[in-house]
């Protein structure tokens, strides 16, 4: 009917009135005619700019809110506001402490450049060693909170300590505000996108770790790791004009290049987002144009990286850039098949496996030719936890004894499960993955794809950008399932899915053709599911968890730590400034903090001498000689030690995962294959002999103060032999 019109239309247009009578009816043709159309755009533009206008204002609302939550729950955890600066800084545990301090360092500097180069070249930290902090700690997002602190003239409004927490928990507010817009642009409401920030909210414990360590390098970073993620959606909608498709394409540059900066791991889950484009460029899923954009994106980000990361080798050996080199050159040599022939799936599977045989030679040969220590460690210690190797190495042990690094437990799944997210993050998936399946097959048999999808067709997995998230989040949940620190990449995005799923017709749709059902109108009964399931899922979360969560607003936490805030005030007061303090690397961390001293180790384990010195400071709680350990603390120029109680005597939940455990382990005192039968050691616990002040102890170390927690010795540099 549509195309006998047409013609129609335009031959009336054309004809000439003749009489007054076709006149009068051409003018009331065009009164008729003309207010339709003029209406009908008006009526759909307000519709769209409403629709948007309070889809952005839920966005930033949510991401505000969650940003000042955050403040509110870190003031009444740590009392922050009417702490001494001291017990502020005490807060910052680990290597959060060594972040922040070189934020301070930077403050304190005369000049941004003068600052950079004492942190490029800086041997004020680690005893009888250099290091170029910048590189090593990926301390970016610490030089431009500096510089923003300085240019802002914020020292005359707000102490620094809150303008740096201040930066992390917006970026936050920013995460969430990514994550509500892209689960949004998914479904196409914003009711989705409120029912991601909830599920996120609520499962904060395993989506953030942003309450126990604010300044870790994923905090910086993840921001800018989900912000691709509504790029990329938006470039696979066919109707985006070339506006729009830039802006994307210079967000995501812009948004890739910060994630790589700011997080020395962030290549290896570009890999992720590049296995996903190229698994789904495979399948030809999308235009192989805009997937090789990307990759593009991933090159520029890589070579820049490089440049501004003092030449860092660890990028040009990454599997990232291998991949992408390997799928560039695939491209060129493709040949142009007629689609849907049988040499053209021959040609799919050859370039299936050219890639791949590319992407591991390139790889070998870079790391053949680029020297680089990139994160040996690393390798070693996924060789022991999947049982192809056995070692007694205490950095090794230590690392798998970690909870972050082990499988995750039963009461993450619980956890997920109680509050609804798991169940329906695992039918969603399902159903999008089947979808998928069937979609690859189609191809498989030369059945082209629709160029648009609607909603009776039910056909969820013809979607590029679903299937993109969906590979995704199937290759972090892999990941996630092995080492549960990795958990804090993948339960966003179970958010993100699960409630996209729930609030998408086409997702209810796509099931009822499965089920064929007739009984009902699908198409009716998929618009009033995806509006009220998520609702009855938001109002069970609001009356269940909404009064705890204003419970832990309410509640009054007290951190007090009394006996480290006595031994940081004894060492400002009492230790020389050219002292050096040896103890366990997390004390160290916090000692670099809140008094400026040097230490003789850090809280890092992407340094193999780092690492090693660890380990032989450790050596304070196993059994060895007072002359071992006195050895071992000058080769290190260490004029203090400090023993810590509660490593000493420490009751480990895990058994064998003690400090102490690991180093008897390490040093022969165990045997573990005769059932942990304890070996013959002529010493004792040098922590526990040191504290009875009798020879030889006393002939090296000079007890010179202590505390409830902490025991502190000088280390005599003269050694006088007492009876």
């Amino acid at each position: 009917m549509a195309e006998k019109e047409g013609p129609t239309i335009e031959l009336r247009q054309r004809k000439k009135p003749k009489s007054s009578e076709n006149k009068e009816s051409a003018k009331e043709e065009k009164i008729n005619d003309t207010p339709v159309p003029e209406r009908a755009p008006k009526y759909i533009l307000f519709q769209r700019f409403a629709k948007i206008f309070i889809g952005c204002l839920a966005a930033v609302t949510s991401g505000m809110m969650y940003a000042l939550y955050l403040s509110a729950y870190h003031e009444r955890k740590f009392w922050f506001s009417n702490r001494q600066e001291l017990e502020r800084e005490i807060t910052f545990q680990g290597d959060s402490a060594i972040y922040y301090s070189y934020y301070k360092d930077m403050l304190k500097a005369p000049s941004f450049e003068r600052g950079v180069y004492e942190l490029t070249h800086n041997n004020k930290t680690v005893s009888l060693k250099t290091i170029n902090a910048v590189q090593q700690m990926s301390l970016y997002p610490e030089l431009m909170a500096s510089v923003l602190y300085q240019a802002t003239g914020s020292s005359e409004i707000i102490e620094p300590v809150y303008f740096y927490i201040g930066i992390v928990f917006g970026l936050q507010g920013i995460y969430v505000t990514a994550l509500f817009v892209t689960s949004w642009l998914m479904s196409g409401t914003w009711l989705a996108g409120m029912l991601t920030v909830a599920w996120f909210i609520i499962n904060r414990v395993d989506t953030t770790r942003i309450e126990h360590s604010i300044p870790l390098r994923e905090n910086w970073a993840l921001p800018y790791f989900c912000m691709p993620s509504c790029c990329t959606d938006r470039l696979f909608k066919s109707n985006l004009n070339s506006y729009g498709e830039r802006f994307c394409y210079l967000l995501m540059s812009a948004s890739t290049y910060t994630f790589m900066m700011v997080w020395e791991y962030s290549h290896y889950l570009l890999f992720l987002q590049a296995i996903s484009l190229f698994l789904l460029d495979s399948f030809s899923l999308e235009q192989s144009d805009k997937v090789h954009e990307v990759y593009k994106i991933y090159i520029f980000s890589l070579f820049l990286g490089y440049l501004l990361q003092f030449e860092n080798s660890a990028l040009l050996v990454s599997p990232l850039l291998s991949l992408v080199v390997a799928l560039m050159l695939a491209k060129c040599l493709q040949l142009n098949v007629k689609k849907g022939t049988f040499v053209a799936k021959i040609m799919k599977v050859i370039n299936f496996y050219l890639v791949c045989t590319l992407t591991v030679t390139l790889n070998i040969i870079m790391k053949m030719f680029v020297p680089h220590k990139e994160n040996g460690h690393m390798l070693k210690f996924l060789e022991v936890k999947f049982g192809l190797n056995m070692t007694k190495n205490f950095t090794m042990n230590w690392l798998l004894c970690q909870e972050s690094l082990q499988a995750p437990s039963q009461d993450f799944f619980l956890r997920l499960t109680q509050s609804s997210l798991l169940p329906f993050y695992i039918l969603v998936l399902i159903i999008c993955f089947l979808s998928m399946i069937q979609v690859i097959f189609r191809r498989i048999n030369d059945k082209s794809l629709k160029e648009t999808v609607t909603l009776e067709d039910g056909r969820i997995g013809e979607r590029p950008e679903i299937i993109y998230h969906v590979i995704h989040t199937i290759l972090l949940g892999s990941l996630a399932m092995i080492i549960e620190g990795l958990k804090y990449l993948w339960t966003p995005y179970v958010c993100m899915l699960a409630a996209f799923g729930v609030c998408s017709p086409e997702l209810w749709m796509t099931l009822f053709k499965w089920l064929r059902l007739r009984t009902v109108h699908p198409v009716l009964l998929a618009l009033i599911l995806s509006m009220a399931v998520p609702t009855i899922i938001g109002l069970s979360l609001w009356k269940e968890f909404f009064p705890r969560l204003m419970t832990e607003l309410m509640e009054l936490q007290e951190f007090y730590d009394p006996d480290t805030v006595e031994l940081m005030t004894w060492i400002k007061r009492q230790a020389p400034v050219a002292a050096v303090f040896a103890g366990s690397p997390q004390l160290m961390g916090v000692i670099k903090l809140c008094t400026g001293w040097m230490v003789t180790s850090l809280p890092l384990y992407n340094d193999d001498d780092l690492l090693k010195r660890n380990e032989n400071i450790y050596q304070i709680y196993s059994k060895r000689s007072a002359e071992d350990i006195y050895k071992i603390l000058t080769s290190y120029k260490a004029s203090y030690l400090i023993v810590e109680d509660a490593i000493c005597n420490e009751v480990g939940t895990m058994r064998g995962c003690r400090v102490k455990d690991l180093l008897d382990i390490a040093n022969g005192h165990v045997v573990c294959e005769e059932g942990d039968k304890l070996t013959y050691s002529k010493h004792g616990r040098f922590c526990h002999e040191v504290k009875i002040n009798y020879s030889p102890y006393v002939n090296y170390f000079t007890r010179v103060y202590w505390n409830r927690s902490y025991f502190v010795y000088k280390i005599n540099t003269v050694i006088s032999f007492q009876s």
